[in-house]
């Protein structure tokens, strides 16, 4: 699976969203292999946080010059905040830049397997859990629930995904419906 998606990445043409009001940001959506399936890890971000409080998350942040790239971004991001290494993170690709609606962010999102088990340790600050979560279940249709919503004058189709009382949503579930339509089509090949 891990090179199907590495080809279906590399085959590809990213769209990009290239708006300098918007905060530039970059996040790792983590895959990994566990007891027979594959699996994803999400966060969920505590109620200090500045921004998306108590939401569910990828790994990442908010772009930093010294950063250099964004790809660094999410892996500087994802160390802090869960102690994911970048020595331990493994790109296969990138999906489309995406808006957050509620916020003014651009994120750009990596798609990465990593080892399992591993030792996570949620910094507490900006992170208050991890949330693993199966992708068979995130592609159960009876767990995907679909509106559209109005931000600003701009109509959306939004996607959220429920998982033991946790719900994703927003740019995440975007995001995450990106990926699964590239997963689930590399699946049945």
């Amino acid at each position: 699976m891990k090179e199907k998606l590495r080809e279906a990445f590399a085959q590809r043409q990213k769209k990009y969203i290239a708006d300098p009001t918007r905060i530039k940001s970059a996040v790792i959506l983590p895959i990994y292999w566990r007891e027979g399936q594959y699996y994803i890890l999400f966060t969920k971000r505590t109620e200090e946080v500045t921004t998306h409080k108590g939401q569910i998350s990828f790994p990442g942040g908010t772009y930093e010059e010294e950063d250099v790239t964004l790809l660094n971004t999410a892996l500087r991001e994802a160390a802090e905040e869960i102690d994911l290494l970048a020595d331990d993170i493994e790109v296969l690709g990138e999906l489309d830049d995406t808006e957050a609606l509620v916020s003014n962010y651009t994120i750009s999102p990596f798609v990465a397997m990593i080892p399992w088990p591993y030792q996570f340790k949620v910094d507490g600050r900006e992170i208050a859990r991890i949330i693993e979560v199966p992708v068979s279940s995130l592609l159960d249709k009876n767990k995907i629930h679909n509106e559209t919503i109005t931000v600003e004058g701009q109509t959306f189709k939004q996607y959220s995904y429920h998982y033991h009382g946790d719900v994703i949503w927003g740019a995440t579930a975007r995001i995450l419906t990106q990926f699964l339509d590239i997963f689930s089509r590399i699946a049945v090949q």
